[in-house]
């Protein structure tokens, strides 16, 4: 059982019913899908586009996270797990650091198609779940979940968040020479990628330092956000910020 090993997360930990999605349901996927991937072909990382291939998205459905969890499991040992809702941090953090990704199965409706406040299939799935398939990223997930797993103080954990925030949900990468997103919050929203594509955010090199600087804005249009060159950085980044939180330096 995948809550043998787990304390706080395993009252979160549910069954998707796939069969239970409605038709509508799978027509609203298939737009929210629509309206993002012309874009996203031409913007977002290759890492990104290849993920989505490899999980088995599809754009027409919802996804089946049994079957995504299938496939992403022997390439690089992570699982999309069916949670009830929001998790509290210690939950959140504890299913990271054992590969399992905290996935809400409830889709937005037609009516908020634009944005939820709450993380819904298609921000968990389609926002986060193809980078899971890149090794490198899906190593750094994992270490950040159990870093902050052994972190009781709130502000290491905030300035860690910090991380997360302008990696994990708003990351961006160069990649010849131009600027393609990988964060979820980006490649989920219309909003928030057109917002980079068009320039009304400022874009800076990735930097520890300014990132853990750098306050989250959580209910406005991102102003500044931080482009690597590689996916090793954000890696190494994670290992710096550790060991900057092991010696009181955070």
């Amino acid at each position: 059982m995948i809550t043998a090993s787990l304390h706080a997360a395993a009252p979160y930990i549910i069954e998707q019913d796939y069969a239970a999605y409605t038709q509508e349901q799978h027509n609203v996927w298939s737009e929210l899908v629509d309206r993002v991937m012309p874009e996203l072909e031409k913007h977002a990382a290759r890492e990104y586009l290849e993920g989505f291939e490899i999980i088995g998205l599809r754009r027409d459905r919802l996804p089946n996270l049994a079957a995504i969890s299938a496939r992403l499991g022997p390439r690089t040992g992570w699982s999309s797990t069916p949670v009830s809702g929001f998790l509290p941090a210690p939950a959140f953090f504890e299913m990271l650091a054992n590969r399992l990704f905290p996935t809400t199965t409830w889709l937005r409706s037609r009516e908020s198609l634009e944005y939820t406040p709450e993380p819904d299939i298609f921000h968990d799935v389609f926002g986060h779940v193809p980078m899971h398939s890149h090794k490198v990223f899906a190593d750094f997930l994992q270490r950040y979940g159990s870093v902050c797993a052994a972190t009781a103080d709130p502000n290491v954990l905030e300035k860690l968040g910090r991380l997360f925030w302008y990696t994990v949900e708003f990351g961006l990468i160069r990649q010849q020479g131009e600027i393609k997103v990988y964060g979820s919050g980006v490649i989920s929203s219309h909003g928030e990628c057109a917002n980079v594509i068009n320039g009304g955010c400022a874009v800076h090199d990735f930097s520890l330092d300014e990132v853990i600087k750098t306050p989250v804005k959580v209910d406005e249009m991102q102003k500044v956000l931080f482009a690597v060159q590689s996916f090793d950085q954000i890696y190494e980044a994670m290992h710096e910020a550790e060991q900057r939180a092991i010696d009181g330096r955070l």
